[in-house]
């Protein structure tokens, strides 16, 4: 009999220490609010960093196009995109190439309402300007300006596919290109 008592007793303190005492509940509660803090934070902290004028250009984006040398020449080229907007700010760079040609494209632009304006750089032919123009919602028409050259690049964007132009007074006349992502 006592034996059987013994049993009874360890086998109601195991079933004991197996059921959650209120401060387990509370400290379960409490990490899982925690983790839903946590979560909404960085969902918050995401989709700011992805609002704003330029938030539909965010990532990368490859393809193809043309370009049209100042001999009147053309030739294929294949570029690749990349967009990081932060807010009305925007840091992107597009490279193209062909066999014979390459450019590579760099600018900083920042967005007040809808007018655009920023700097620009070509790392291989050693240039850099300014940038101005107008657009939002992932349409842009602006003008890359330095001494001796002016560029109008214009830029559409309609879900996944991306159409930027670009004609020039000089070194090149142009180019057209289509995207993707």
């Amino acid at each position: 009999m006592e034996h059987q008592q013994a049993y009874r007793a360890a086998g109601a303190g195991k079933h004991r220490a197996n059921r959650p005492t209120e401060a387990r509940v509370w400290n379960r509660r409490l990490l899982i609010a925690a983790a839903v803090v946590f979560a909404a934070s960085i969902a918050s902290s995401e989709s700011k960093a992805q609002s704003g004028p330029f938030a539909a250009l965010a990532g990368t984006w490859n393809g193809s196009g043309t370009v049209t040398l100042d001999d009147g020449s053309t030739e294929r080229i294949r570029c690749r995109a990349k967009y990081a907007p932060i807010g009305p700010t925007m840091e992107m760079s597009l490279t193209c190439a062909s066999d014979a040609y390459k450019f590579n494209l760099a600018a900083n632009v920042r967005s007040e309402g809808s007018a655009i304006t920023g700097t620009w750089s070509e790392a291989s032919r050693n240039i850099s300007g300014s940038l101005q123009g107008q657009g939002g919602g992932g349409n842009f028409e602006v003008v890359a300006s330095t001494a001796g050259f002016n560029a109008n690049i214009g830029l559409r964007t309609t879900g996944n596919k991306q159409a930027v132009t670009m004609r020039a007074d000089s070194q090149f006349r142009g180019a057209n290109i289509s995207l993707s992502r």
